[in-house]
């Protein structure tokens, strides 16, 4: 009933044509040498194996769920043999450094399979989702000694990484975390050997099945560190010490979840597990945020990837269901003309019309934000040029808080959406939807709700700097209005954008001024901001999509939708879902809407 075809085609055409990839890698000397051709055929490949491996592991997954004894966890049938096929395939190694082992492609083709990996199957993926961030921490942070003995290994995926940083007690509010990290030889230093003990909850794959050793990375307080996140520290605490023996590290138990039942969701515990710091003491934090972001964009692509699969099997579902007489019919049907008599698809009614459309262009607008900010990051890591490094790296500071809250909030509220499609049918599981509503929810909530996301992106993204780097951004993002106002066909796509920023540039203003008064004020209008935000920049994807459909230099990949399906998915957007975006700006500017306290 559910499928799930990885739309290369499409993914190549924002890629190489809406993006033009292919001539930032051509500035960098680490992609020099990679072309279209060859993304093109990474892309096919990460596509088979998302499609023929992965997907048909995602329902029966969902309903066996994993198995826990005080032995470990046990991840259900298919899994093993999956995750084997994906590190013979190298895919763990694919955006990592030459030097460590790695294929040195970029984070754009990364990120591009990890949205195919989620919308396979997002419970699978929750176990080499935090592989690359890892690897960032120990490739960046740990001591000679450590990389040596773990990096390779994570590179390659024959071990996986966990982040383990929530404790019953503290929930967001990382100032709160009390596992104990002990000294057991020398003073604190980045690599000294310590004894961690502590609790922490909501560790995704803190045991599985898959690999021999697990490399958990722990936030963790040494004795008379400073309170709060000041005094947190970071230790490498591996499941299997380096002499064979079991670390003290311990799945008590795995919690029993809405959705992602493939995930093993832990409760952990070390009692004086043998670990090294990692970083600098009380440091643990700056190093940890390495891992944090690129789990944040993980997230985000879950986001992306649930959108895909719920819009490609809703156009599917409502092409076959016939059901009723539709009120106009396309002028190229076939289907009961002569008779006049129905019943016709319910992809010809207009309310299924309106729901089908707007799952394609939300897709269409979160997967180009997506790739841009994927490509921007590689121009920060890699650019020869350090006013170019520097501005991309500032521009991605804004986009990774509104691309997790944004695309976690779409692809959720499109699969409810979705799910509409298939009526009463919709609601069972044999479906597929109501899966995917389930999965998809998770998104929304951890590494960093959607609200804190949008206070990130309000406090220390936007005004924390008095707006200097969204203004950067914002002027970016208006040389699309000059492309498009250039073209009388896309006029609207040019007003529209303009508008967009205009409305950005006076919130930007009312928050600095309101907050000199009213330090609640932002916070207040932080979900608004953010959701404002992410409509501008639908809008750009929209506005770019449009023109690159108009031009004949640009005709999309082979396999792939017509440049006409491009620009009526484009014009959709504009029309029909931009109008929202007027009431966040609004609600943004009412500094003095009542929020009254709750009183019992």
């Amino acid at each position: 009933m559910w499928t799930y075809e990885a739309p290369v085609a499409d993914m190549l055409h924002v890629l190489t044509r809406v993006l033009a990839a292919p001539a930032s890698w051509a500035e960098q000397p680490a992609f020099a040498e990679l072309d279209a051709d060859t993304a093109a055929e990474v892309l096919a490949q990460a596509g088979r194996f998302a499609s023929e491996v992965l997907a048909p592991t995602n329902a029966p997954g969902d309903l066996h769920g994993c198995t826990w004894t005080p032995a470990g966890v046990t991840t259900p049938p298919g899994y093993r043999a999956a995750y084997r096929a994906f590190v013979d395939g190298g895919w763990p190694a694919l955006a990592c450094t030459p030097e460590a082992g790695g294929q040195g492609l970029p984070q754009l083709l990364n990120m591009a399979l990890f949205e195919m990996l989620a919308a396979a199957n997002h419970g699978w993926t929750m176990y080499p989702g935090l592989l690359h961030g890892a690897y960032e921490v120990v490739l960046h942070h740990a001591v000679p000694e450590l990389r040596a003995r773990y990096l390779a290994q994570l590179v390659s995926g024959e071990w996986l990484g966990t982040m383990c940083l929530t404790e019953p007690q503290a929930g967001s509010d990382l100032g709160q975390v009390r596992t104990k990290a002990e000294l057991i030889a020398g003073a604190a230093a980045n690599g000294a050997p310590v004894a961690i003990t502590g609790s922490k909850i909501f560790i995704s794959g803190g045991d599985s099945d898959l690999t021999d050793n697990l490399v958990h990375l722990v936030l963790c307080r040494l004795v008379d560190a400073p309170a709060g996140t000041k005094g947190l520290s970071l230790a490498l605490v591996p499941k299997v010490l380096p002499d064979g023996s079991r670390n003290a590290v311990f799945c008590d138990g795995i919690e029993h979840k809405m959705g992602i039942h493939g995930s093993a969701t832990c409760q952990m515990r070390f009692d004086r597990a043998q670990g090294w710091l990692i970083g600098e003491p009380n440091r643990g934090l700056a190093a940890m945020f390495l891992m944090m972001n690129a789990a944040r964009l993980h997230v985000a692509m879950q986001g992306v990837g649930h959108l895909e699969a719920a819009t490609q099997n809703a156009w599917r579902y409502a092409a076959e269901r016939l059901q009723m007489r539709a009120p106009q019919r396309p002028i190229d049907a076939a289907r009961n003309v002569a008779t006049g008599a129905g019943p016709d698809p319910i992809a010809w009614h207009p309310a299924m019309r309106r729901t089908l459309l707007t799952l394609r262009a939300r897709t269409d607008a979160c997967r180009t934000i997506a790739y841009w900010c994927a490509l921007l990051l590689d121009e920060a890591d890699h650019h020869p040029d350090a006013a170019r490094r520097a501005a991309a790296a500032d521009h991605v500071a804004i986009l990774t808080p509104v691309a997790k809250s944004l695309f976690t909030e779409l692809g959720h509220r499109s699969a409810d959406e979705a799910l509409q499609v298939w009526g009463g049918y919709g609601y069972v599981h044999d479906y597929g939807i109501e899966q995917t509503v389930r999965d998809s929810r998770i998104a929304m909530i951890y590494e960093g709700t959607n609200e804190i996301q949008a206070i990130d992106l309000v406090q220390r993204k936007l005004l924390d700097d008095g707006g200097a780097r969204a203004g950067a951004l914002i002027d970016e993002l208006a040389q699309e209005v000059a492309r498009c106002a250039a073209q009388p066909a896309l006029q609207a796509f040019a007003e529209t954008l303009a508008d967009q920023l205009v409305r950005w540039r006076e919130t930007l203003a009312a928050l600095q001024a309101g907050r000199a008064d009213d330090g609640e004020y932002p916070l207040r209008v932080a979900d608004d901001v953010l959701a404002g935000v992410g409509h501008a920049l639908m809008c750009w994807a929209w506005a770019r999509i449009a023109r690159t459909a108009l031009d004949p230099a640009h005709t999309p990949a082979a396999g792939g939708r017509s440049a006409e399906a491009w620009q009526q998915s484009a014009t959709f957007g504009l029309q029909w879902l931009m109008p929202q975006a007027q009431v966040h700006w609004r609600r943004a500017l009412q500094a003095d809407a009542a929020l009254p306290f709750l009183v019992a």
